[in-house]
């Protein structure tokens, strides 16, 4: 009989709630979806500028180079980007 009204009420439970996700509702169909306000973004410093330019440098170089290379080279892309930052920044003092 304990099994039985178990049974029933997690049956009764899943019925009433389908929209329950992981303790999280999920929004129906009638309920309209809420766009959040758009932040204006900050403008990018000239460091940052020069560092995304930089990157993109050195992710050309990386790409550019074969595994033979690479494997060769021994670094992987975040010893490779330190390195060539470095040299294209000009504080290389190898």
């Amino acid at each position: 009989m304990t099994a039985r009204l178990f049974r029933l009420s997690l049956l009764a439970l899943c019925l009433t709630t389908p929209q329950m996700v992981a303790g999280k509702e999920t929004p129906s169909k009638d309920t309209p979806a809420t766009v959040p306000e758009t932040q204006t973004a900050k403008p990018v410093s000239p460091g940052q500028s020069a560092a995304r330019e930089r990157q993109r440098k050195c992710g050309t170089e990386w790409r550019g180079l074969t595994d033979a290379q690479k494997a060769a080279q021994g670094p992987k892309w975040p010893q490779f980007w330190s390195q060539c930052n470095k040299r294209l920044k000009g504080n290389d003092k190898v």
